[in-house]
């Protein structure tokens, strides 16, 4: 079964293309990232989804219906333009969210100090939403998102604007919702979000789907150009592999040095003469990540690899 499914959908405004010919489904249970830089259509794809818009041609379904108008009750939005109703103290927006969904007072109640306590808010029930800063605003309207336990939580851009201790705590919450057999889609420009999070990756560039597959099957793809090489010796010299045959540059982060091979350099050859000049803890050929993946799909087209590159600036910042 599909939590969410679409078919061939297109949608314009005016003479820009939004999304095109996109087909995607959501298995019911899993995790998927919706990722790719902004202004990718990413936004009101999940807004085709919400019903929000509505696509030129093409279908949607939402938990086996034909809209979530539909099936509004049983998904949880949290929606990249943030808003609340700030005259309301927290707990009466809260309990009026989860009433707009069904849920018995006494019931969201609880939910809602139990969430705002795991987000590090538990004592801001009384407060008026207008006297909370935009990050504790973010993680509120996060709470009204999934107060109702939603079978379908959609989030998007959720980690936007958030400093490091908060994003850990939603990603926290996240975990809890899919251990609570929720499907969950969100949307990133963060890619090593997704590699963290996700079951599935849907990759789009300029409205267009470029991959869609799941986490597992990336991770055993490898890039035969980079060797990751941990010396056993934490004080030992990287630039002792500099001069292994076939290696282009060597840069260091975090005491783990990475390899740059020269094109049609064997990488085996390449761990064998680094292991020979350096005791290794470990040495491997590097993963693929899901910046390079992107580039390299991408990269046949018009757009050159340096200028994609710049396109994606900002992508791969640490995860928190």
């Amino acid at each position: 079964m599909y939590a969410a499914r679409l078919q061939a959908v297109e949608k314009s405004f005016g003479t820009q293309r939004a999304v095109q010919a996109l087909d995607m489904a959501i298995p019911a249970g899993e995790t998927c990232g919706l990722i790719g830089p902004s202004g990718a259509g990413k936004s009101t794809t999940i807004r085709i989804i919400m019903s929000i818009l509505f696509p030129d041609s093409g279908q949607v379904e939402v938990l086996g219906l034909p809209s979530a108008l539909e099936a509004k009750d049983r998904i949880g939005y949290l929606p990249e333009e943030r808003g609340v109703y700030r005259k309301m103290t927290v707990g009466a927006f809260l309990k009026y969210l989860a009433g707009l969904k069904g849920v018995p007072e006494a019931q969201s109640t609880a939910r809602a100090r139990q969430l705002l306590a795991q987000l590090g808010l538990e004592d801001i029930e009384k407060k008026k939403c207008e006297d909370l800063s935009k990050g504790m605003l973010q993680r509120v309207q996060f709470v009204g998102a999934i107060v109702h336990q939603p079978q379908l939580l959609i989030l998007d851009e959720p980690f936007s604007g958030l400093d490091p201790v908060s994003v850990r705590l939603l990603k926290d919450v996240v975990a809890q919702e899919r251990k609570r057999g929720a499907t969950i889609l969100f949307s990133t420009h963060v890619m090593a979000q997704a590699e963290e999070l996700c079951d599935r990756v849907v990759m789009i560039h300029r409205g267009r789907k470029v991959l869609d597959e799941p986490m597992s099957k990336l991770r055993r793809r490898y890039d035969t150009s980079r060797v990751l090489f941990e010396p056993l010796d934490a004080n030992a010299d990287g630039g002792l592999l500099r001069d292994v045959a076939g290696v282009v540059s060597v840069q260091e982060q975090g005491g783990e040095f990475e390899l740059k091979l020269m094109a049609g350099t064997d990488p085996a050859a390449v761990m064998r003469e680094a292991s020979a000049r350096l005791t290794p803890a470990r040495v491997e050929i590097a993963r693929l990540r899901l910046e390079d993946t992107f580039v390299s799909i991408v990269r046949e087209g018009k757009e050159s690899e340096q200028a994609l590159r710049e396109h994606l600036q900002g992508l791969t910042g640490a995860v928190a």
